[in-house]
């Protein structure tokens, strides 16, 4: 079932490893302990490593410029082993399951 919903700003983080993969698992402990804070102060919805391992996705909650803020201080991005694009966007429709999200 696809259910509208009242605008909600959201934002894509999108990582970009640029150091060996060794340099990003010494630090992968630090990145997940930071990407549990975010999601326990309700800042980050879900994320995951690319299916290439080139990188990582995360959902926040909150328009761009203020997620970029926060994306800026995780460790990859403070370590400088990754870089960080984030795309801002506004979700007004999705599936009933993933509606529960957005509420």
């Amino acid at each position: 079932m696809i259910v509208a919903y009242p605008a909600h700003p959201l934002s894509l983080a999108l990582l970009s490893y640029v150091k060996p993969i060794a340099e990003i698992d010494a630090l992968r402990p630090r990145h997940l302990e930071w990407i549990s804070a975010r999601i326990e102060a309700g800042e980050v919805l879900l994320g995951g490593r690319r299916a290439t391992a080139t990188g990582g996705v995360l959902l926040f909650r909150g328009e761009a410029e203020a997620v970029e803020a926060i994306a800026r201080t995780d460790p990859y991005i403070v370590e400088g082993v990754a870089t960080l694009e984030v795309v801002g966007f506004t979700a007004a429709i999705a599936s009933a399951g993933i509606g529960a999200l957005l509420a």
